[in-house]
């Protein structure tokens, strides 16, 4: 599989992690549904080593390259909290989702400042393209629906994030 097959799967894995995860953090503190994930990331990671047999070189690797390690899973977990509370109060988790990909821009700069990558004019134009769309996509409200959010009176049920669910099984407010 070539590296742009990879990064695109990651792309759509991720569009679909923002829908999920918008669905289920409603309802429950945002940095405990991110400690639910980050479980079950964990577990999922670990099976994959531990089915390919590549834990055997667990004792290989440098200082180095653990300290790099452990800083980028220090910056994933301040990330992935940022991430769930935004989804947790947010309008939309498009606008959400397209603001967290402006993680590009500081990927462009941080590798040109630390890692001395060149910075051409593709990149630059590309770049003020996806600021641009960004601002664009996360400050359309056209299609913002009521949220349940922290402040609501009430817990979200499942039937609350279903769209165009029946609501005719439901006892109205007057027959309760």
């Amino acid at each position: 599989m070539t590296w742009q097959m990879c990064a695109l799967a990651s792309a759509f894995f991720a569009g679909t992690t923002a829908i999920l995860a918008r669905v289920g953090v409603q309802g429950i503190d945002s940095n405990l549904a991110t400690a639910l994930r980050t479980l079950v990331v964990l577990l999922f990671a670990w099976s994959i080593v531990w089915a390919q047999g590549t834990f055997k070189t667990l004792a290989s690797i440098s200082l180095r390259t653990s300290v790099f390690l452990v800083l980028s899973g220090l910056a994933t977990g301040v990330s992935w909290l940022f991430y769930f509370r935004a989804l947790q109060v947010a309008p939309r988790a498009a606008a959400v989702a397209t603001l967290d990909k402006l993680s590009l821009v500081f990927v462009v700069l941080l590798a040109a400042i630390f890692l001395r990558e060149t910075v051409g004019w593709k990149t630059m134009c590309g770049v003020a393209l996806m600021i641009g769309g960004a601002l664009l996509v996360a400050s359309d409200n056209t299609n913002t629906k009521p949220q349940n959010t922290p402040t609501s009176t009430h817990a979200a049920a499942p039937r609350d994030f279903i769209p165009n669910a029946s609501r005719a099984a439901q006892p109205s407010d007057s027959q309760q």
